[in-house]
């Protein structure tokens, strides 16, 4: 069973930046393609970046392409996520997904239902 633990969240000004960092254990992390998703009250999660489990290929969503930048690093079982020109749309509870994708070396993927591991989520809040 895979067991995500994000860390990094805070209160930032606007303009600020953050980098958010989500942990992995129970299963082997080079098997795993991993997302970034968002969840601001009275809205869907949504998906803010994605990242193939090679590392080699990544999706951005729109309102973040420019400002923030998904990374892992496999040899440490760790997915970041680089957040900067920060502006209050960017608050929300910001989560870590995972599906196993061992078959699919560069493959990312987009959508929620196709993931199968979440972290608990950590609370990003933007002060302008």
């Amino acid at each position: 069973q895979v067991q995500l633990v994000e860390s990094g969240g805070g209160l930032v000004q606007a303009g600020g930046s953050l980098r958010l960092s989500c942990a992995a254990s129970g299963l082997t992390f080079s098997n795993l393609a991993m997302g970034w998703f968002r969840q601001a009250p009275g809205k869907e999660r949504e998906l803010v970046a994605a990242i193939s489990r090679s590392g080699i290929s990544t999706y951005y969503g729109d309102s973040v392409k420019g400002r923030f930048t998904i990374s892992r690093d496999n040899a440490k079982n760790t997915l970041y996520l680089q957040m900067n020109s920060l502006n209050s749309e960017d608050t929300a509870v910001y989560y870590c997904a995972a599906k196993l994708a061992w078959y699919k070396s560069n493959a990312y993927y987009t959508q929620t239902r196709e993931y199968g591991y979440w972290g608990q989520g950590t609370q990003v809040t933007v002060s302008s």
